[in-house]
């Protein structure tokens, strides 16, 4: 559990956060051996306890209570918290009063499952709950708890969203517990931005978050000196620490956390300086025409999977060749090849509507997690330019990088840590060995009565929208609505075509739409409403089915193609089948989906054509056997580049402690 006593002298400095110490080769392999013993005995001290006996007496106890004795018990409760701990007493005293407010403000109630979860996240581990199990109201069991003891509280959602959504619906709740609320979205300026990081418990986005850290240690410099933050408050308002934005890293709360800590964690988080020069234009025009003069095969290979390009010497020496006459830049062979190697990413592994869109003249990229924009991102090392170029738009500046950091290293930084999903173990021993985190599954509420439908794999994906539109066809006509998940922009868009040409009526939910993103997945419930779907439509928000739906089967999940994770397979089925409803769930896959047309499917779809040879699809567990061993694979080569890419940022961190630079 959090340990007041024990991290009192790092939250009474000027800016608490945990010093990371570096890892030899010794402490490694120490930590290797001892690591599954910890990690069970974490878990088991979740599990052990009868917090919930315990909770339920104390909350009979002040059920009778009028509002203004429930705010002097809370009171007298805060008092007790911030001078004697989170005790095991005291937490359950903490948690009875945080449900018997939701109860009085919000008309909910936590269920016993729920007050599991907050005793999980008060132990500082991930909670791993059923999609629809209710994580929201569950945080503000140790939120809520926490902040009484005087500690700051940052509750981590995964877009502006959902951070302005949860604030909201959970401030009553909160206030009538005597704490302060504030929300962190995109559009706050500087002032806006420290105004609610000061509050008790501050709901915002994991991007906002750590680029407001990474804006701190610009002005603070790579290691803060905490005394002499202090003594320069003296001098008056123009200190270093008046224009810190953040009060630190003290106890954070990480919603959706495998999409946080795991899936985004490939990506390192970068601040560049404004007023960038405009890059030379020609420069790049001569290096995607060079690169479309390449063939691939004998000058070029490429690893759609890893995303990376390798030229073959041939490639190299046509390379030399054909920059024979061109001056500069292009005489050094390094940079020659590096910058065509860039040019052939561009063109090959990039593509519009799947990596990216093109609005107003603008790349605007799009998270291949969640299907969302990201339109303040661009790529770095000409990357960006190149596809611009590629696209016919304006190029924008290149700017300098001034900090970066990956999601790895910023939430190691926190004194405590938590986090909730519902889809967590297939990555319970990433999120210990890199974050010490120990993962617990939540049983649900009541009974799933979600039902798997099969796994239909396709020669060709003509073969397989055929079957998607016939399929959806089927279901609406049993009253039933259907929500179909794609992976990107073009897959949606492609078979919105053909429910057009069927004169099915849908709704298509990509990243064209996230203006209107909650309202849409809301109302994919009602009877024989038909939405196609980015994966973004499996977080976040609620899917209510109607009494007709539930007794035609309930919602209907039909994913048009495996994800390279399992977990997010799993979010996307979890729309259906919520506490304790009905609901199905079946894929339909094809051999040209990206998944199994890589390199690395090949085993995989050589043993398909095999079986697909009398021109049925294959079903059942034999074509889902196939499908998640391409998965597998996917899964094992992205956990390898998380890795290496936090060795890199820790050779990187020795390289800047050495010649001071931040981060």
């Amino acid at each position: 559990m959090f340990d007041l006593a024990r991290e009192r002298t790092a939250l009474h400095s000027a800016y608490p956060e945990r010093h990371v110490p570096k890892e030899g080769w010794f402490d490694r392999q120490g930590v290797r051996l001892i690591s599954p013993l910890l990690r069970r005995l974490r878990v088991r001290q979740c599990q052990r306890s009868a917090i919930v006996d315990q909770v339920s007496a104390y909350g009979q106890d002040i059920a009778h209570l009028t509002s203004e004795e429930i705010r002097r018990r809370t009171a007298q409760l805060r008092e007790r918290l911030r001078r004697d701990g989170l005790s095991e007493d005291l937490v359950c005293r903490s948690f009875a009063l945080v449900r018997e407010a939701a109860h009085r403000t919000l008309a909910q109630r936590h269920y016993d499952v729920q007050i599991v979860g907050g005793w999980v996240l008060l132990n500082g581990c991930v909670a791993e709950m059923a999609t629809g199990e209710g994580k929201t109201l569950t945080a503000t069991l140790a939120a809520a708890t926490v902040a009484m003891a005087g500690v700051p509280v940052h509750v981590i959602t995964v877009n502006d969203y959902l951070t302005a959504r949860d604030a909201r619906e959970m401030k009553p709740l909160y206030e009538m517990l005597g704490l302060s609320v504030g929300a962190v979205t995109h559009e706050l300026d500087p002032v806006a931005r420290r105004g609610a990081y000061s509050r008790d418990v501050t709901y915002c986005c994991n991007k906002e978050l750590a680029f407001d850290y990474l804006r701190d240690r610009l002005v603070v410099g790579r290691q803060p000196n905490r005394i002499q933050l202090q003594l320069e408050q003296l001098y008056g308002a123009a200190t270093r620490l008046r224009q810190l934005v953040l009060r630190g890293l003290c106890f954070g709360i990480v919603d959706e956390a495998d999409s946080v800590l795991v899936d985004e964690a490939r990506v390192p988080l970068i601040i560049s300086g404004a007023g960038g020069q405009v890059p030379e234009k020609h420069i790049y025009e001569t290096a995607l025409t060079l690169a479309r003069s390449l063939e691939q095969g004998p000058d070029f290979s490429l690893d759609g999977r890893e995303r990376s390009i390798r030229l073959t010497p041939q490639g190299q020496a046509i390379l030399a060749n054909r920059a024979y006459d061109l001056r500069g830049i292009w005489s050094g062979p390094r940079r020659r090849e590096e910058l065509v190697r860039q040019a052939l990413t561009a063109l090959y592994l990039f593509h519009r509507n799947i990596q990216y869109l093109v609005r107003d003249n603008k790349v605007q990229i799009i998270d291949e997690y969640t299907g969302r924009v990201m339109g303040d991102r661009s790529w770095e090392q000409g990357l960006h330019q190149m596809i611009e170029l590629k696209e016919s738009c304006s190029l924008t500046p290149m700017n300098a990088p001034l900090a970066r950091m990956t999601y790895q290293r910023f939430f190691r930084r926190y004194l405590w840590l938590s986090g909730m999903t519902g889809t967590a173990q297939e990555v319970a021993g990433e999120l210990w060995n890199v974050y010490r985190l120990a993962t617990v599954t939540i049983p649900t509420n009541r009974p799933l009565q979600r039902r798997w439908m099969g796994e239909r794999l396709f020669a060709t994906a003509n073969q397989k929208w055929d079957a998607v539109v016939d399929r959806i066809g089927e279901l609406r006509g049993q009253g039933r609505p259907v929500l179909v998940g794609t992976r990107s922009v073009a897959a949606s868009e492609i078979l919105s075509k053909q429910l057009m040409r069927a004169n099915i009526e849908h709704v298509v939910l990509n990243a064209r739409q996230d203006e209107e993103e909650a309202s849409v997945v809301a109302a994919a419930g009602e009877p024989g409403r038909v939405t196609v779907a980015t994966n973004m439509a499996g977080r976040g928000t609620d899917i209510k089915v109607t009494r007709s739906v539930a007794q035609a089967g309930g919602l209907h999940v039909l994913a048009t193609e495996r994800h390279e994770a399992q977990r997010i397979d799993r979010q996307l089925y979890g729309r259906s089948g919520r506490q304790g409803d009905p609901g199905s769930y079946e894929t339909l896959t094809s051999l040209e989906d990206e998944l199994l047309a890589t390199p690395r499917g090949k085993v995989a779809r050589w043993v398909a054509r095999l079986l697909l040879t009398s021109g049925k699809p294959l079903e059942g567990w034999s074509a889902r056997f196939l499908a998640r061993r391409a998965q597998l694979s996917a899964e094992r080569l992205h956990a390898r580049v998380r890795r290496e890419l936090l060795q890199h940022e820790d050779q990187l961190e020795s390289t800047l402690a050495f010649s001071g630079r931040v981060e």
